[in-house]
């Protein structure tokens, strides 16, 4: 055990935000704290961190236990560059260095008389400095800055005219290159393109300390995490495994506890009719009887009332203009400013229907991009044409177009002035604002709860193309689920920038990579867009020989047809594997509503993850076959 958290306690003004807290991290234990925006995990991360004091209970730590933390706000004021910002982590092999540079002089000045003591300081001092990776400390610090996504130019910087995205780059790259034995990350991926989230996910998964780590990519959590605790009603929930895991685990759990739950009102019911009745004798046996069931009732250990979850009510998109089939074409397109060329030639289409995700770098021109859709930029080159009847509504991650002065429901209000204050209610209890929420000032929002007015406002209008620049930006992951299912159901089109891939998995019917010259559509979401990445990186490619006479074209088009039945014959296979699959699927969760099964926790612990591992056959199967009725439609 590396670190402990032991029955922790914290009010603000005497609203309770943590209660017994209670859960332990091992060494090299990557552990995710999950709950919704409020819940305590910023508060419970400061605890641990030592920058706040709990009310009551304790943080235990390994007495080498050395602590690095990521706070989600950074504040990092420096005058030196990046680089050498970055270097101040290495101050003490730099001074071995300068060390060993003086004893070098002295050596080769050195009286015989003298030289064989330093040598042997020497020899000693560079040994340590060897062990301390001393060779190879300032490659560290560059592949961290490549890898966060600080291209080399951003080196001589000076931190202090620094965006805050990329301050708080500078501030994860410090604190990994510091190497503590237990980091602590609140929301590390804020500000992080998918390429420097990928190249975190491979340092965290191999790093040699514990982390623990607060995030609403779940993607992310899936690649690292090997337990996860929820807050939720101010209590701590432990589950061992990925993040799909936990939610296997936490649905299983919930069954089997309501079902405890309604056993022992049952019998508490069952118990105090029986006692009724004893009493109804009125003779002195069946008094004494009473009065001892009586006991043995108030000596039940009575379970608490399950929470009803507040769902978000189901959200339905539907345009009041339906558009053409034709909703976007770009051609030749092209951006500059001055001599910074974004992007150049770009071709590509949209069609009704389509739900596109929109990925690239940090800084291709993805919202320029946007800008230029909407309108309200010209391009340098190139045109952009709607088609008939397309209605745009524009999602901006900066919520530019809400007045703070506002409370929610004048917001909407003030842009809908027709629609009913009965129908802007349900949109945003459907968005998780209900009760007095609606009369929250927007000033007071946080950033995920100003995200889900800005998608209110969206959901509201007659917009039948939506543009949606990082929805998922500061929602908690209960909110990005409504906009998910949202969007897998909204009638009209689609085309979004996110970082979060889980997301893109869910919604994205179609992937746009955009580069600075081209754009390539992939037909799929994110993990069908990574394979086929991989798999053009491998591609050998090679020209056909021609075909010179009659005898060549039939022995193609047997080789075709026979290519053709075997198409068909391996997704026939896989259908029948998904049946399988399913069924077994279906058995295990019909064995885990039987009592002998949620009541012996290590056997529902074994199909959970039995059903678990399941899950991600049939997913594969899934893909392997939504692969293979491709290959078919092109041979």
């Amino acid at each position: 055990m590396i670190l402990a958290c032991s029955h922790i306690n914290k009010a603000f003004l005497g609203n309770v935000v943590l209660d017994d807290i209670t859960f332990h991290i091992e060494e090299k234990d990557k552990l995710a704290l999950i709950g919704i925006n409020g819940s305590g995990k910023t508060t419970l991360l400061r605890i641990i961190a030592n920058k706040l004091e709990a009310d009551s209970g304790e943080i235990i730590k390994n007495k080498d236990c050395s602590i690095g933390y990521l706070p989600q706000h950074v504040s990092i004021e420096s005058d030196k560059t990046v680089y050498d910002e970055l270097l101040t982590v290495f101050d003490h092999l730099i001074e071995m260095e300068d060390e060993l540079t003086l004893m070098e002089a002295k050596i080769s000045s050195a009286n015989p008389k003298e030289l064989a003591k330093l040598v042997k300081e020497y020899d000693s001092l560079r040994e340590s400095f060897e062990s301390n990776q001393g060779y190879m400390y300032k490659s560290l610090v560059r592949g961290v800055l490549s890898g966060l996504g600080l291209a080399d130019d951003a080196y001589d910087k000076p931190i202090s005219i620094l965006s805050g995205g990329q301050k708080t780059r500078v501030a994860l790259a410090k604190l990994l290159l510091q190497n503590p034995s237990l980091l602590l990350l609140d929301e590390p991926t804020n500000h992080l393109d998918i390429e420097a989230i990928e190249w975190l996910e491979g340092f965290l998964k191999s790093y040699n300390g514990a982390i623990i780590i607060i995030s609403h990519d779940r993607y992310f959590l899936d690649k690292i995490v090997n337990k996860v605790v929820e807050i939720e009603y101010h209590k701590a929930n432990i589950y061992d495994g990925d993040y799909s895991s936990f939610l296997v685990q936490k649905v299983a759990r919930k069954e089997a506890y309501l079902r405890q739950y309604n056993n022992q009102q049952r019998e508490i019911k069952k118990q105090e009719e029986v006692i009724e009745k004893l009493r109804q004798f009125n003779r002195e046996k069946s008094i004494r009887r009473a009065e001892s069931r009586e006991k043995q009732l108030d000596k039940m250990e009575l379970m608490e009332k399950p929470i009803e979850e507040s769902q978000g009510m189901k959200l339905a998109l539907r345009p009041e203009i339906q558009s053409g089939q034709d909703v976007l074409s770009a051609r030749e397109l092209s951006k500059s400013f001055g001599e910074l060329e974004l992007f150049k030639d770009l071709n590509f289409d949209i069609k009704k229907g389509d739900k596109i995700a929109l990925v690239g770098p940090n800084g291709i021109g993805k919202t320029t991009l946007f800008r230029i859709i909407m309108g309200n930029e010209e391009p340098s080159l190139g045109t952009v044409t709607l088609g008939t009847n397309v209605v745009v509504g524009y999602y901006d991650q900066e919520h530019q177009n809400i007045n703070n002065s506002n409370t929610i429901l004048e917001e909407l209000q003030e842009t809908f002035p027709t629609t009913k204050t009965e129908k802007l209610r349900s949109v945003l209890a459907a968005l998780l604002f209900t009760g007095d929420d609606v009369f929250k000032l927007i000033s007071t929002l946080s950033g995920g709860e100003k995200g889900r007015v800005a998608l209110a406002k969206i959901m509201l209008s007659k917009a039948n193309f939506l543009l949606l620049d990082e929805p998922t930006n500061h929602l908690d992951i209960q909110s990005k689920e409504i906009l998910e299912e949202t969007l897998s159901e909204f009638e009209g089109t689609v085309l979004y920038v996110s970082h979060d891939r889980y997301f893109i998995n869910k919604t994205a019917s179609k992937v746009l990579e955009m580069s600075q010259t081209s754009m390539d559509t992939y037909l799929g979401n994110y993990d069908y867009y990574l394979e086929k990445k991989l798999e053009n990186s491998q591609e050998i490619i090679s020209k056909p020989l021609e075909a010179s006479n009659s005898k060549d074209e039939w022995l193609r088009s047997k080789e075709l047809q026979a290519n053709t039945r075997r198409l068909k014959n391996q997704l026939a296979d896989i259908e029948d594997s998904i049946h399988e699959t399913e069924e077994a699927i279906g058995s295990i969760e019909e064995q885990l509503c039987l009592e002998s099964v949620y009541t012996n926790p290590q056997k529902a612990d074994e199909l959970v993850r039995e059903k678990s591992q399941l899950e991600k056959k049939l997913e594969e199967l899934y893909h392997s076959w939504e692969e293979g009725s491709l290959a078919l439609e092109e041979n």
